[in-house]
């Protein structure tokens, strides 16, 4: 069975796509701990990340890179903080999202807008600024 983010993917689940390679994909999280929190995922279906191939691993590195580039860039802030948790969907993930301290990434307190208008929005200012 495809999971969540497979489904999301091949677009039988809609998202707020934010950019997209061969190999990997990024889209808003629906409920955002921080404005601007944007899911990294690779196309291919690996629940833990770690498992994922040493150049797969490179990939999504420079491909999360670029994302992180266009939410700082939106965002302004001291750092896109970057975590990989995994436990939420069983396909490997980066969660990327603009941050000035560590409690900007509260995962047990979310402060994000997540109306679907906003993340659209959202969205295309961040993928605009990654091809600026």
């Amino acid at each position: 069975m495809s999971s969540l983010f497979t489904k999301i993917i091949q677009g039988e689940i809609p998202c707020h796509k934010v950019a997209e390679s061969d190999t990997c994909f990024a889209f808003m999280d629906i409920r955002p701990v921080q404005n601007g929190h944007v899911l990294v995922v690779p196309k291919v279906e690996v629940d833990r990340f770690f498992d994922l191939s040493a150049d797969q691993l490179a990939d999504i590195m420079a491909f999360a890179q670029q994302v992180a580039g266009g939410i700082e860039k939106v965002f302004p802030c001291d750092r896109v903080g970057m975590s990989v948790i995994g436990l939420e969907v069983p396909h490997a993930h980066i969660h990327l999202m603009p941050i000035n301290s560590l409690d900007d990434m509260d995962f047990k307190s979310p402060k994000g807008d997540s109306r679907p208008d906003y993340l659209k929005q959202v969205a295309l200012q961040i993928a605009a600024a990654i091809k600026a």
